[in-house]
């Protein structure tokens, strides 16, 4: 009797770290296609820096926000400019543990501890059809993750399908995807031109020199968010 009681007591043990691992794999699944669409989960090309798939760039070039000392640093840091406009005030991309506020982009050298919005007359907030053009250094705690991946590993696809997440003033929390990496950029005319909601992000690939790296996504879905996560608080701070 001792010896059955023994087998039974060793086949529990086997069946139920099984079953429990089975449940986890069905729940972490059921997750991720919640998240995006099973048909864009493959890796894409990356288009190279010379291609042109959002149109014709505009006749006058956008200067890349500048890493390079332009006078003091902006003394605002509030993210809601006048007219009670909403904007873009936290950004999250949790493959690359980025979770930074966001503030208007300062005249001068750009802030450490935040990303920034472009403030340029061709760019919009979540939600107005257009592009939103956030950017930030590429250090740790910023967008060194996307630094990391396109220059130092030189891994740009990596970055292909992962889903941005960007809350703004009036409590919406935006959902995109990204689908296309531009390395080595110089100016903004692709997201300049863009006719339709867009979200750029923008990071350096050299201490205070040109160019730049640029990601661009597309938006998914757009929804309620918490108050208490849309508003942290922005601790920015100036570097250089």
């Amino acid at each position: 009797m001792s010896t059955l009681a023994g087998y039974i007591r060793s086949l529990f043990t086997r069946l139920i770290p099984a079953v429990v691992t089975a449940l986890g794999v069905v729940i972490i699944t059921a997750g991720l296609l919640s998240y995006a669409d099973p048909a864009t989960a493959g890796v894409l090309p990356t288009p190279s820096p010379s291609s042109d798939s959002l149109g014709p760039a505009p006749s006058v070039s956008i200067d890349l926000p500048t890493d390079s000392p332009n006078g003091s640093p902006g003394a605002s840091i509030s993210p809601t400019p006048s007219g009670g406009v909403a904007v873009a005030t936290r950004v999250v991309i949790p493959a690359l543990r980025i979770d930074l506020p966001i503030v208007a982009g300062p005249v001068g050298y750009p802030y450490c501890n935040v990303a920034m919005y472009q403030t340029a007359a061709p760019f919009g907030q979540p939600g107005e059809g257009r592009a939103t053009y956030l950017f930030a250094h590429a250090r740790d705690g910023m967008f060194g993750p996307i630094y990391n991946l396109v220059i130092t590993q030189k891994t740009p696809n990596k970055l292909l399908t992962d889903i941005v997440y960007v809350y703004t003033s009036d409590n919406k929390l935006y959902q995109y995807e990204i689908t296309a990496v531009y390395p080595h950029q110089t100016n903004m005319d692709r997201a300049a031109s863009a006719t339709s909601e867009e979200l750029w992000l923008q990071t350096s690939e050299g201490y205070k020199i040109p160019p730049k790296t640029q990601v661009l996504a597309k938006p998914l879905s757009v929804g309620s968010a918490d108050p208490k996560d849309a508003h942290p608080t922005p601790h920015a701070v100036a570097c250089g």
